[in-house]
């Protein structure tokens, strides 16, 4: 059976790995990549054609093509957001990647326009909503919500029953107590821990490690 053919929006590292994913492992077949004119300095990227969004459907239309959108998380994830609510209003269904060594249960529910990385563990009774991104091993706990337009970098770990609120983005190995609802547009950093509620747009950073007194020369390690 002929794979289905994809455009990936965007430009960025992002969608260049996009792009190997699904050529490489789903039944999608990366065609062309797709940004905003004001942005098309070139007619090509990743020795791909680059067509502008403005005018994408007068090369494929909706019936033709599903789209990605591969953008980060700038702007707690509201410019990838934006692109997303634009394409999903020129009619184009957005295509959701989960990758092979990951176990979906029948139980979980999972947006479009997400995408899971490798060695992710997604438990039981879990919701992970439209247009968010998992990275790679992560731990979803049982029973937990991640909402809509969120980023969920490398080794983080939402222990179960907890609601993730949207637009939110958490920082690598950072840590959730379970039964937690985090606020939406939270920041949480790289290796903080959260035991309590969190409210909407807070932050939460972890002090980083601070530099020895002594070179490595001088401890003669």
């Amino acid at each position: 059976m002929p794979k289905k053919k994809l455009i990936v929006v965007g430009t960025g590292l992002f969608a260049q790995l996009a792009r190997d994913y699904f050529n490489e492992m789903s039944d999608f077949e990366v065609i062309a990549f797709a940004c905003h004119q004001r942005f098309k300095e070139l007619d090509s990227v990743y020795e791909m054609p680059l067509y502008s969004i403005e005018t994408i459907s007068q090369e494929y239309s909706p019936d033709q093509v599903d789209a990605f959108i591969a953008i980060g998380y700038k702007k707690m994830n509201k410019i990838r957001q934006a692109v997303y609510e634009e394409i999903k209003g020129m009619g184009y269904t957005c295509a959701t990647f989960v990758h092979p060594n990951v176990e979906i249960k029948d139980s979980t529910t999972l947006g479009d326009n997400v995408f899971i990385f490798e060695n992710n563990t997604i438990q039981p009774y879990t919701t992970i909503g439209n247009n968010t991104v998992f990275w790679s091993g992560n731990h979803l706990g049982h029973h937990s919500t991640v909402g809509n337009h969120s980023f969920i970098s490398s080794h983080v770990v939402i222990s179960g029953s907890c609601n993730i609120g949207n637009n939110v983005f958490i920082g690598v190995n950072a840590t959730f107590h379970d039964s937690l609802t985090i606020g939406d547009e939270c920041l949480v950093g790289a290796g903080a821990i959260i035991s309590k509620d969190t409210k909407p747009k807070e932050v939460y950073i972890n002090a980083p490690t601070k530099p020895f007194p002594k070179d490595s020369e001088q401890l003669g390690f």
